[in-house]
């Protein structure tokens, strides 16, 4: 059964009841396939925090760029000259651009991605990406409403106030706005008083192992900070 589709607008004013009711994932993911997307994510402080998905692939996605250093998000947010910032077809991209990024987003089955500046007036203090599975631009229409949905969520964000610990750092607390990167930070803190090194240089080492075996950025913190525990 093919499920209506539901009119962006009635999507961004059903936001706070979606959230009071705890349909968070089913109103990112309607709000994803309004755009012409399958999967969106807001992440703030250039990818270090991701605080909104609407699904794994989202989230991992996100993961991959923070981990890598590389991709589109984090490079649309140097300056959005042009919103949204589009690349249609990843599997065209020039291999020196983000080599590493093509691969691990072709892994995910990820065929074009798009970003969208997250403001507070005229700051930038985010990005809503979003992805698809196949190849493509957007339409003018789906390039504007991308904004309107970035700035709702922007609001969203600057009214969050956490009211309890997380349940879950990593991908699968989906569509509540939550720092799911806190256990990447504690470990980086972990990783800099056992190596003796500044916390950037920890959080680089952080990233190449997990990279390195293939894991998400999460899953190897964790195991960082259950290693440091006293038994």
């Amino acid at each position: 059964m093919v499920e209506r589709q539901v009119p962006l607008q009635k999507l961004l004013d059903d936001l706070q009841s979606a959230i009071t009711s705890g349909r968070e994932r089913t109103w990112a993911a309607r709000c994803a396939h309004a755009l012409g997307l399958e999967g969106i994510a807001v992440s703030l402080l250039r990818g270090a925090e991701l605080v909104w998905f609407s699904d794994e692939i989202s989230a991992r996605l996100e993961d991959v760029q923070f981990t890598l250093g590389q991709g589109p998000g984090l490079s649309a947010d140097f300056g959005f000259d042009a919103v949204p910032y589009q690349v249609p077809e990843v599997h065209g991209l020039d291999a020196e651009q983000w080599p590493q990024f093509v691969i691990e987003a072709e892994k995910l089955g990820v065929e074009a991605v798009f970003v969208w500046p997250v403001r507070v007036g005229s700051a930038s203090i985010g990005t809503l990406t979003g992805y698809r599975t196949s190849p493509g631009p957007l339409t003018e229409r789906q390039a504007a409403d991308g904004l309107l949905v970035a700035d709702v969520l922007a609001g969203q964000v600057l009214a969050w106030q956490p009211q309890a610990p997380a349940s879950d750092d990593g991908p699968g607390t989906t569509g509540t706005v939550d720092l799911h990167r806190v256990e990447v930070h504690q470990a980086t803190g972990v990783l800099s008083v056992r190596l003796g090194v500044p916390v950037a240089e920890a959080l680089l080492r952080l990233r190449a192992q997990a990279f390195a075996a293939g894991r998400p950025l999460h899953e190897v913190a964790r195991e960082i900070i259950d290693e440091a525990l006293p038994t």
